[in-house]
């Protein structure tokens, strides 16, 4: 399997969504989110950390530090790429040292850097429904995750 989609019909069902990703996420797994502004990116992050034991309130969106770093159940590296000029910017920030860690790195933005990704990623597109709720698309991009998208699909439609 390699996608999956997720229709969460109010925030509640995303944080649901966030807990069954991060449960399903393997250590040093690259997760690239895709969305408008205002999608609900960040609010994802903040379930997946919030599943991982870090306080949902530390996790906000790193537009002018670039990254942060919640420290959880899983250690967990946000980016966003949103004022990243281009992918060489990316990796003299330091891109590749963060991709060599156990941690889970999200990407806000990524398809700004798509060219600095590596060859297997999970890419998740956030798509605004309505003024609560979103469709969540996951794909695993190469051949590593296709076991993740199995879990996040049982894991997910079982709730």
């Amino acid at each position: 399997m390699t996608e999956f989609t997720f229709h969460a019909a109010d925030e509640a069902a995303t944080d649901r969504f966030g807990a069954a990703l991060a449960a399903a996420l393997p250590p040093g797994t690259i997760v690239a989110l895709l969305g408008t502004l205002g999608a609900g990116k960040t609010r994802l992050v903040q379930a997946i950390a919030a599943a991982s034991g870090v306080a949902r309130d530390t996790v906000v969106s790193p537009t002018f530090v670039l990254c942060q770093q919640y420290l959880g159940s899983s250690t967990i590296n946000h980016l966003d790429a949103y004022r990243i000029r281009d992918e060489d910017e990316l990796r003299e920030l330091g891109f590749e040292e963060l991709l060599a860690t156990p941690a889970i790195t999200i990407i806000e933005w990524a398809d700004r850097v798509a060219d600095a990704l590596p060859d297997d990623y999970i890419a998740v597109e956030i798509t605004v429904t309505g003024p609560t709720s979103r469709q969540f698309v996951v794909r695993a991009i190469g051949d590593q995750y296709q076991s993740v998208i199995a879990a996040l699909a049982r894991s997910a439609s079982a709730q």
